[in-house]
């Protein structure tokens, strides 16, 4: 049987790989997501990578129950409001339409985040 592992970025890494990912994103999806231009993408991803690092985890904690009763779903719930707090933070120039498109994105974001990790250990592997 064969085992995946995924490879860890450095912190850099992930805030350039958040960055290009959130750009496309609203490029993407318009109608869900603003942002005002590439600094305040970047902005956006360095807020993200320090939410992520500090604020979700005790949300994680404190959603676990939850997490458990949804076989895990509610993780992505958890990622959206790390995303909505990155635009509460932010400000004006990285905005969601609403709610559910921030887990929406959470989710698009995990996906291809998951995608890139695969890719480059399998690169690292061989």
């Amino acid at each position: 049987m064969k085992t995946v592992t995924f490879k860890n970025f450095s912190f850099w890494q992930r805030i350039i790989i958040n960055t290009v990912m959130l750009l496309a994103m609203a490029g993407l999806f318009r109608n869900g997501l603003y942002i005002r231009n590439i600094w305040t993408a970047i902005l956006a991803a360095v807020i993200l990578g320090i939410l992520n690092a500090l604020v979700k985890p005790f949300l994680q904690l404190l959603a676990l129950p939850l997490t458990i009763l949804s076989f895990g779903l509610f993780g992505l719930v958890i990622n959206g409001i790390v995303l909505w707090l990155t635009a509460w933070v932010v400000g004006d120039g990285f905005r969601f339409a609403s709610f559910g498109w921030a887990i929406f994105i959470a989710i698009v974001m995990s996906v291809v985040n998951m995608i890139i990790s695969s890719y480059f250990s399998k690169n690292d592997n061989q």
